[in-house]
């Protein structure tokens, strides 16, 4: 009796360390891939179709791990979309801080998903069948005490401890992660409208959406990557999907054409400049950048007297002007007063940004406004906003 018991809590399968290491990684990372492929590409951007097969498997696998539910976790997202590093964003670091969003992300998620308004708003076109109405959604204590049970057989009493990395996993990398680390650190292709950042290059750890300022950019993309050098991992997931004929990709992000024979702006570019808007504003930043900072150590005395460290002051340049408070506004039009220069390249990538804006506006009016952009930047005798604008023209 008594080996019998052993045998029977010792777990089916008998693994040396290493190898509950490898399950470990394995288990969360099936997890990390049914989150950014089913959750959040597919059901929140709807960026790819998926086949039953594959999304019945996501749903199950985030019952038995996360106990998260497809509609929450979809309403919750699209609101942070909407309403990004505003009061209203459910788990901004910009509006809660970075401390709370990486150790309170998950409680941060599970208050907004419980808010009805959110529900109702933004929860449309998830799943409403039988399974997600009387087990799913009602029932998700018991995917995750099912999944306990399922490990503690399979491994033995080490299967509580990959249990609770399980657990774990979801909460840690992408309600903390992703969440906090991702609109807080990290370097951006694109200037986008909030703080969003690409933690590191290459996204393999949480499935791709390590690359978050990509995905800010072209929200509706099935793929996060963007450079050459970037590499997601989600994506090549869905990429065998599609060739098994399990997915289809609706959308990915626009790769910018240039036609160096063009010197006025037509419509093309203006549709061009629309759609990689803020690959724009990054170029525009990037090319300027010298001058920048050349303009803001000339400005450090002015920055003290204004309260403005000179870091600050950097940061403010460069950022996009609806990011700052209204407050931190006035202080940099008043340092920005005294630098010609600066003065005007800051000014006129506002103005440039406001283009795109103007939806009010034909595309006949918005093109002739490109087009005078272009010609005062031109004619400004700074070199560099020439060559940007040169540029901006050949947009296709």
């Amino acid at each position: 009796m008594i080996s019998e018991f052993l045998d029977l809590i010792s777990g089916v399968i008998d693994l040396p360390w290493w190898g509950y290491i490898v399950v470990m990684l394995i288990f969360t990372h099936i997890t990390i891939a049914s989150i950014t492929i089913y959750l959040h590409r597919h059901s929140a951007h709807r960026a790819l179709e998926l086949h039953a097969i594959p999304s019945h498997f996501f749903r199950f696998w985030l019952w038995l791990t996360t106990g998260m539910v497809t509609k929450e976790w979809t309403a919750v997202h699209r609101k942070h979309h909407a309403k990004c590093e505003t009061e209203e964003d459910p788990h901004s670091p910009i509006i809660y801080g970075i401390k709370k969003v990486l150790s309170e992300g998950s409680e941060l998620y599970r208050i907004e998903s419980k808010n009805k308004e959110t529900l109702e708003r933004y929860g449309y076109g998830t799943p409403d069948d039988w399974m997600e109405r009387n087990i799913y959604s009602k029932r998700s204590v018991m995917g995750v005490a099912s999944m306990l049970i399922i490990d503690v057989l399979l491994f033995g009493p080490i299967g509580i401890t990959i249990w609770a990395v399980q657990m774990m996993w979801a909460p840690i990398t992408a309600a903390g992660i992703i969440n906090g680390v991702g609109h807080y650190w990290g370097y951006r292709n694109f200037q986008a409208e909030d703080a969003s950042r690409n933690i590191v290059p290459w996204g393999i750890l949480i499935g791709g959406e390590e690359l978050h300022n990509n995905h800010h950019a072209y929200a509706t993309s099935a793929r996060l990557s963007n450079k050459w050098y970037e590499f997601d991992i989600g994506w090549m997931y869905i990429r065998i999907l599609e060739t098994m004929g399990l997915a289809k990709v609706k959308k990915i992000a626009p790769k910018l054409r240039l036609d160096k024979a063009k010197t006025q702006c037509d419509i093309d570019t203006l549709q061009a400049v629309i759609s990689h808007r803020y690959e724009v504003l990054a170029k525009y930043t990037q090319s300027l950048k010298a001058t920048f900072a050349k303009e803001i150590d000339d400005l450090k005395e002015a920055a003290v007297h204004y309260g403005i460290d000179h870091p600050t002051l950097k940061r403010w340049v460069l950022a996009d002007s609806k990011t700052l408070q209204e407050h931190e506004r006035v202080k940099l039009n008043q340092v920005l007063s005294e630098a010609k220069t600066l003065d005007k390249v800051y000014t006129m990538r506002d103005e440039l940004a406001t283009i795109w804006q103007r939806s009010a506006a034909s595309k006949d009016e918005l093109v002739k406004q490109l087009e005078d952009w272009c010609r005062r930047a031109e004619e400004s005798g700074i070199e560099v906003l020439k060559t940007f604008s040169q540029r901006l023209r050949c947009y296709a």
